[in-house]
C-alpha cells in the first residue's frame, strides 16, 4: 500500500511538472511576442526577469517534491498559467511594471513555501481566531486613519514608501475567524426544532458584529469593491456552515438595504451605479473606460488582434480593473475564455480540497478562501463587462498589484495544505480498509 501510495504521489508531481513547464513556456513566448513586436530596440531584460519569475513555480514544485507532499497537482499549475498571463499583459500595457510585479510573484511563491512548512495543521491556527479578527479590524482602522487615497479609495498604506493594500491580508484573517466561530456554534445553530432568533443571534453575536465593523471601516476608505467581497465570503461561509436558506434570503435583504443606503448617503455610488446603468449618457467622463472596454471586448472577435496590435491603452485602468477587456481584445474570446476557465478550475480543485477536508474548521476556511477567490474574479469580470457595476479590485494571480500577489499565493499555500492532508487522511483509511478485509 505504501509502494503504491507513493507512487500515486509522484504520479501527481509529474503531471504537475509538466503543466508548470508548460504555464512558464507560455510565459516566456508571450513575454518574447511582446517584446519583439514593441520594445525591439529594447534589451531583453524585462523578459529574462519575467521568465526567471515564473520559473519559481518549479523551484515551489521542487519543495513539494521533497517533502513528499500529497497537495492538489491543478492549483499551482493553474496559478502559474494565470500570473504567466498577468505578467505578459503587464508588459505590454505597463511594461515599467513588469519587473515590480515579477518580484512580486517572487515573493508570494517565497511566502507559499513558508507557510506551506510552517503551518502543518490548522488546528492550531484557530487558537489565534480573536487575534486574527483584532488584528485585521485594526489594519483596517489604520488604513482608514493614515491611508493614502487613491482613485477615490483610501485603501493603501505607506510602509518604508511602498504602498501596500491591507485588506487582501485582512480578507484571509476574517476567513480564519469566521470558520472558527462557525465551527464552534455549529451544532447549536443546527439544531431540528424551533428557532430562538435572540439565542441564535447571541451566538453569532462576535462574527456579526465583526463583520459589521469590516463593512463600516471599508465604506470609510470607499472601498466597495472590498466590502462586497467580505460580505459574500461571510454569507457563503455562513450557509456552508448551517445549510440554512433563511440566513441567506436575510442577508440578501440586508445586502439589499446596505446597497440602497450607500446610493443616497455616497456620491461615488451614485456615479458607479449610474455609468452602470447607462454609460452613453457618461461617455465624455465617468462612462468612457467602461465603453472602451466594451468596445476593445467586440474589436477583438474570436482571435483578437494579437499582442501589441490591438488599443486597450485607451483604458486608463487596462492592466487593473479592465484586465478582461484589454485581453479580450488582443487575445479575443478564445483569450478570456480560456483565463474565465482557468478560473473555473482553480476554484472547483478548492471547493473540492474543502470537501475532503478532516475537520470542520479546515473545511470552512478552506471554502472561506475559495469564496474569496471566485467572487474576486467574478467581481473584476462582471465589473469590466457591465454586469455589476465597475469596483476597483485586483484579479487574482492576473492583475498587477504586490499586496494582492501575496495574499493570493498565501491562500493558495493554505489550499495546498488542505488537499494534502486530506490526500493523507484518505490513504490511512484505505490502508485501514485493507488491513480489515486481510
Amino acid at each position: 500500500m505504501n509502494a503504491l501510495w507513493r507512487a500515486g504521489v509522484a504520479g501527481r508531481r509529474t503531471r504537475e511538472r509538466g503543466l508548470l513547464a508548460g504555464a512558464a513556456a507560455l510565459g516566456v513566448i508571450g513575454l518574447s511576442a511582446v517584446h519583439t513586436t514593441l520594445y525591439p530596440a529594447d534589451p531583453w531584460r524585462p523578459v529574462v526577469i519575467g521568465g526567471v519569475a515564473l520559473l519559481g513555480f518549479l523551484v515551489v514544485h521542487g519543495a513539494l517534491c521533497v517533502s513528499r507532499s500529497a497537495a492538489d497537482e491543478l492549483m499551482l499549475p493553474v496559478a502559474a498559467g494565470l500570473s504567466a498571463i498577468g505578467l505578459v499583459m503587464i508588459y505590454r500595457l505597463r511594461p515599467e511594471y513588469l519587473i515590480r510585479q515579477a518580484a512580486w510573484v517572487a515573493l508570494g511563491l517565497a511566502a507559499l513555501v513558508l507557510i506551506l512548512g510552517a503551518v502543518r495543521d490548522l488546528r492550531g491556527v484557530r487558537r489565534y481566531a480573536y487575534v486574527c479578527a483584532a488584528a485585521g479590524l485594526a489594519l483596517l482602522a489604520a488604513t482608514v486613519v493614515f491611508g493614502v487615497e487613491r482613485n477615490g479609495a483610501r485603501q493603501w498604506l505607506l510602509l518604508g514608501g511602498v504602498a501596500v493594500e491591507p485588506g487582501e491580508l485582512v480578507k484571509l484573517l476574517l476567513v480564519v475567524f469566521f470558520a472558527a466561530v462557525l465551527t464552534e456554534q455549529r451544532a447549536a445553530l443546527t439544531l431540528p426544532g424551533r428557532r430562538r432568533r435572540r439565542a441564535e443571534l447571541g451566538r453569532l453575536g462576535p462574527m456579526l458584529l465583526c463583520c459589521l465593523g469590516a463593512l463600516l471601516l471599508l465604506v470609510f476608505q470607499r472601498d466597495l469593491g472590498l466590502a462586497m467581497l467580505y460580505y459574500g465570503v461571510f454569507i457563503a461561509m455562513l450557509y456552508v456552515a448551517t445549510g440554512r436558506m433563511d440566513y441567506v434570503a436575510a442577508g440578501l435583504v440586508a445586502f439589499a438595504a446596505g446597497a440602497a443606503l450607500c446610493y443616497h448617503w455616497f456620491g461615488h455610488v451614485r456615479v458607479r451605479v449610474d455609468v452602470w446603468a447607462d454609460p452613453w449618457a457618461h461617455a465624455s467622463g465617468a462612462g468612457y473606460q467602461i465603453l472602451q472596454g466594451l468596445y476593445a471586448l467586440a474589436t477583438g472577435g474570436v482571435l483578437g488582434t494579437g499582442l501589441g496590435a490591438g488599443h486597450p491603452m485607451l483604458m486608463p485602468a487596462s492592466y487593473t480593473d479592465m484586465v478582461f477587456p484589454a485581453i479580450g481584445e488582443e487575445l479575443g474570446a478564445a483569450g478570456t475564455f480560456s483565463v474565465v476557465a482557468l478560473y473555473l478550475i482553480l476554484v472547483g480543485r478548492m471547493f473540492r480540497a474543502a470537501v475532503r477536508a478532516g475537520g470542520a474548521f479546515e473545511a470552512l476556511v478552506a471554502v472561506g478562501v475559495a469564496t474569496a477567490l471566485g467572487l474576486q474574479a467574478f467581481i473584476i469580470l462582471g465589473g469590466s463587462t457591465r454586469l455589476i457595476p465597475l469596483t476597483g479590485i485586483p484579479a487574482p494571480f492576473l492583475t498587477y498589484g504586490g499586496s494582492a500577489a501575496v495574499a493570493n499565493f498565501a491562500a493558495l499555500a493554505v489550499l495546498l495544505g488542505v488537499s494534502a492532508r486530506a490526500s493523507g487522511r484518505q490513504r490511512q483509511m484505505e490502508a485501514l480498509r485493507g488491513a480489515a478485509d486481510r
